[in-house]
């Protein structure tokens, strides 16, 4: 109570609902972030350093990693943490610098449709890769000939 006897104004909450989007984009920038770096060094080591180093990585190689069903995931997990994690921070950058609502509601379309594209594409990609198909004269070791 104030010395005029009156009391001091509280905010209260209000009644409609609070929407934690930003919050929970935030949070995903710094998780997603994290576990992508784990992901890519993997990648990167298992890839690149690994053997033979970059020497090994040919059609061969990329066809025997995604006859399991392991690393088919693994770079399932980078395809979309990656594409949501970068599509999030062009979102950003968009609400961040762009002011006419209008451009920015047709950039940050286009941003979640080049994402949803490149999601389509590589999740069908990692998914439907048959080695054996493209290469029916000269078949990987992972194909089974034909006796």
């Amino acid at each position: 109570m104030y010395a005029n006897g009156s009391t001091p104004h509280i905010a209260t909450p209000t009644a409609h609902r609070h929407n934690n989007f930003e919050k929970h984009a935030w949070l995903f920038m710094r998780a997603s972030g994290v576990v992508l770096l784990v992901l890519v060094l993997v990648h990167v080591y298992v890839n690149l350093v690994a053997g033979d180093g970059v020497h090994k990585v040919d059609f061969a190689f990329v066809a025997g990693k995604y006859a399991s069903p392991f690393w088919q995931l693994w770079d399932f997990g980078i395809l979309w943490l990656a594409v949501l994690h970068g599509t999030n921070g062009i979102r950003v950058i968009i609400c961040d610098y762009i002011r006419p609502a209008m451009t920015r509601w047709a950039l940050t379309t286009t941003a979640y449709a080049a994402a949803a594209l490149m999601l389509v594409a590589g999740t069908y990609t990692i998914f439907t890769f048959d080695p054996c198909i493209a290469s029916a004269g000269n078949p990987p070791a992972v194909c089974a000939t034909p006796h």
